[in-house]
């Protein structure tokens, strides 16, 4: 008998919800909000007001894009947190009353462990990382290095210690005032730029751990001291200015990788999250790969960034161990089940 899943994801600004069956994804629907863009970033308010608005078209979509209707539905599963408090409520108290409602099972999902598992998805451009394997979970609110060792097994090796990888994209390029969200903008420009145009300084933090605070701090310096000098000097230097901060950031990611691979000597390597997205982190990681005799696992575009098909097919290898959450379930902000 097939196992549908109906996935919905609502952690930030996007409202998604896909249908599964087993690890394949049949539907995966994603309304995205362009409210937030006149303010240069996220307003949680607004996102959770936004999510009540598109969540029932959104998931009416997905099924009829599936081609089944919601009684055929197996289970229901939703992400949980980490996220907008506001946001995942309005996923979380929909899931309830459907799962409710139809009398099938509810499952709850971590955001980081689907970004993970999204490497799982069937599809003919895919193949799964092999037990263990390492990933670079790198999104606006997470940089992390992960040791997986099963579906649910997992094990954080390294972590920023202040801001994360996309916070620093975002906040980089909003000084430069480009348009949110900032981590595509920045990869845009930076292709017609020159990465070496402009030197900033590396973070020494020991161990597999991150920093990302000095860096955007000492980019924020570096343009202050230009402007006073130059008005223009953004303008004029733009596309080298993306370039170089782009490329400092993911020497940095990269960096930290190889020395997780070499500690715990494993050669299955991904990435995952918001800013797997980015083109010249896919292309260090598969550079790096050929150098070091990784297998690099670098997820579809479409599944990098937040996803509803990442929170279906988790839910459904929890679905398989018959890991299901009662209905006195409310979501977290801040907590990760990851230690």
């Amino acid at each position: 008998m097939s196992v549908y899943i109906l996935g919905i994801e609502s952690s930030c600004d996007d409202t998604s919800a896909s249908v599964s069956k087993g690890n394949e994804i049949l539907a995966n629907i994603i309304a995205s909000q362009d409210v937030h863009k006149k303010f240069g970033g996220v307003v949680p308010e607004l996102a959770s007001r936004a999510h009540q608005q598109n969540i029932i078209p959104v998931i009416d979509t997905a099924l009829k894009e599936a081609k089944i209707n919601k009684n055929q539905l197996s289970a229901i599963g939703f992400t949980r947190g980490p996220g907008l408090l506001g946001s995942l409520l309005v996923g979380t108290s929909f899931a309830k009353s459907f799962a409710l409602g139809l009398g099938i099972p509810l499952i709850e999902v971590d955001h980081l462990q689907a970004h993970i598992l999204a490497h799982f998805i069937n599809n003919k451009n895919n193949i799964p990382p092999s037990f263990p394997f390492l990933c670079l979970t790198v999104s606006g609110g997470h940089t992390q290095i992960i040791r997986i060792n099963d579906h649910f097994d997992m094990e954080i090796l390294g972590r920023t210690i202040d801001d994360a990888a996309g916070e620093a994209f975002d906040k980089a390029a909003k000084i430069m005032g480009l348009p949110y969200p900032g981590g595509p903008s920045i990869d845009k420009l930076a292709k017609e730029g020159n990465p070496d145009a402009f030197s900033f300084p590396e973070p020494k933090v020991q161990g597999l751990d991150f920093s990302f605070s000095g860096l955007k701090t000492s980019f924020l310096y570096f343009l202050r001291d230009k402007l006073k000098v130059n008005k223009e000097f953004i303008t004029e230097n733009k596309a080298d200015l993306c370039a170089s901060i782009q490329s400092k950031i993911v020497s940095i990611l990269i960096k930290k990788l190889k020395q997780a691979a070499v500690e715990t000597s494993i050669k299955e390597i991904a990435i995952a999250g918001g800013v797997s997205a980015n083109s010249l982190l896919r292309k260090s990681l598969l550079i790096a790969a050929k150098e070091s005799g990784w297998t690099a696992h670098i997820p579809e575009i479409s599944y990098s960034t937040d996803n509803a098909a990442m929170i279906a097919v988790t839910a459904y290898y929890k679905y398989l161990k018959n890991e299901f959450t009662d209905q006195k379930v409310t979501p977290y902000a801040r907590a990760n089940i990851l230690k």
